[in-house]
């Protein structure tokens, strides 16, 4: 349990170690078939987590098992399309202000279907209920810099990534994220899932 405020790693360690976390995931070599009662007793005490995830509500990406990360290890944030917004932002200022975890990553994923619904409202004229409508205006902005005449499946990748990156641009630009980065206290990330494979492209 860290102490004073201070993270349990650096914001490169903690990416490092969702990445082997990743690879054990996608090998079949997971750590934690089962948690133990002890383990268990120890966390109520407090959290300490290493990494902030915000990712979509999609169940078929969980972060926890993707990342091959055991209880208490990561501070995870899901919401359709992986957006921002005033609960997501004060979720993740609480994460950064109280938590002080030092990576923040935007987990986005293939064949999202948040992304899919907001390309076909921009390009299609497809329609949505109003609340379903208010969560894709979040995306639309990604969309902007897209060609829509390409095929569907390459403008689905382009638009997944692109959504991934619009967030992380937004939640950088944040005065608490700018400070924190500026110091060196956080490294935010942008990466995609993908459904198939089971591994995750950490974004440049």
């Amino acid at each position: 349990m860290a102490t004073n405020g201070q993270p349990v790693c650096s914001a490169d360690e903690a990416l490092e170690r969702l990445k082997a976390g990743n690879a054990r995931f996608v090998s079949g070599h997971a750590r934690f078939p089962t948690v133990q009662k002890e383990v268990l007793a120890e966390l109520a005490k407090g959290q300490q987590p290493y990494a902030t995830i915000l990712g979509c509500s999609d169940s078929r990406v969980p972060p926890e098992l993707v990342f091959d990360a055991g209880f208490g290890e990561l501070f995870v944030i899901r919401v359709a399309g992986n957006v921002l917004g005033s609960a997501i932002l004060g979720t993740l200022q609480y994460a950064g202000t109280h938590l002080h975890t030092p990576l923040f990553v935007v987990l986005g994923h293939e064949e999202c279907g948040a992304v899919r619904a907001a390309i076909e409202w921009k390009f299609r004229n497809a329609t949505q209920k109003s609340r379903i409508e208010v969560l894709l205006e979040r995306i639309l902005p990604a969309l902007d810099d897209l060609d829509g005449a390409q095929s569907a499946e390459a403008l689905l990748h382009s638009a997944v990534e692109a959504n991934v990156r619009n967030t992380v641009r937004e939640f950088v630009t944040t005065p608490e994220a700018q400070a924190r980065v500026a110091i060196g206290e956080m490294k935010l990330v942008g990466a995609v899932y993908d459904l198939e494979s089971g591994a995750v492209d950490f974004l440049e």
